[in-house]
């Protein structure tokens, strides 16, 4: 299979075509994410048992995917979607609050985006680990948007005098392994705390790597 097959245009029972492509696509993902993130996993579905599974032919599929490893990464970047639109609505209702308070916003909106659903975590951590280096390549780039994330929110601690100024590259991407290791591990019951004590503990990291030991805030 080099590509899709063709879609139909034109509208039918009221709806367009591209308003029926886009109900299918979503129907797809819908049961990718039931069949990816649960039982069997990606490596155990089929095309076949994902298009029964969403009420639609292979056909059908066909019309929207090359293959299965074309729906795990449009559902993987859909889940970082959610999770980072949870963060940047937070983040916008969190402006002038003191650090540590800003930080615990932004960890308790990503914590309780990714592990809401945990098929959701297992599309992020664990399904999408060593499927082809496209998709690592983009695991890796989706990953990057996050360090991205950190580095500009320490850039802007630094500049309001709260944070220790420093080059925080490698900082940001130890930090966000050690923030997907610890809510992966605390979603597969790992980890004997609840989610907001989970959160409290990156917090304090966050803190610990702005303010290490000695340093002191400028006086204003």
């Amino acid at each position: 299979m080099t590509g899709r097959l063709k879609t139909p245009t034109g509208r039918y029972g009221g709806r367009t075509a591209e308003e029926r492509q886009a109900e299918r696509r979503r129907r797809f993902l819908d049961a990718a994410l039931r069949l990816f993130g649960g039982t069997p996993g990606f490596r155990g579905t089929t095309v076949a048992a994902l298009s029964q599974a969403a009420g639609l032919s292979t056909r059908q599929f066909y019309e929207e995917f090359r293959g299965l490893e074309d729906v795990l990464a449009a559902l993987h970047l859909q889940v970082n979607d959610w999770a980072e639109e949870a963060v940047l609505d937070a983040l916008a209702s969190a402006e002038g609050l003191p650090l540590a308070e800003r930080a615990a916003v932004l960890f308790r909106a990503y914590a309780r985006g990714v592990t809401r659903d945990p098929r959701r975590i297992r599309i992020t951590f664990v399904e999408i680990i060593g499927v082809s280096p496209r998709l690592e390549e983009q695991r890796l780039a989706r990953r990057a948007r996050w360090i991205d994330l950190i580095r500009a929110e320490a850039d802007a601690a630094v500049a309001r005098g709260d944070a220790a100024p420093r080059d925080y590259r490698l900082a940001a991407t130890a930090f966000i392994g050690s923030v997907n290791g610890l809510l992966h591990d605390w979603s597969a019951g790992w980890v004997d705390a609840t989610l907001d004590e989970v959160v409290d503990e990156l917090v304090r990291l966050l803190l610990g790597m702005l303010r290490p030991e000695g340093w002191r805030p400028a006086a204003r």
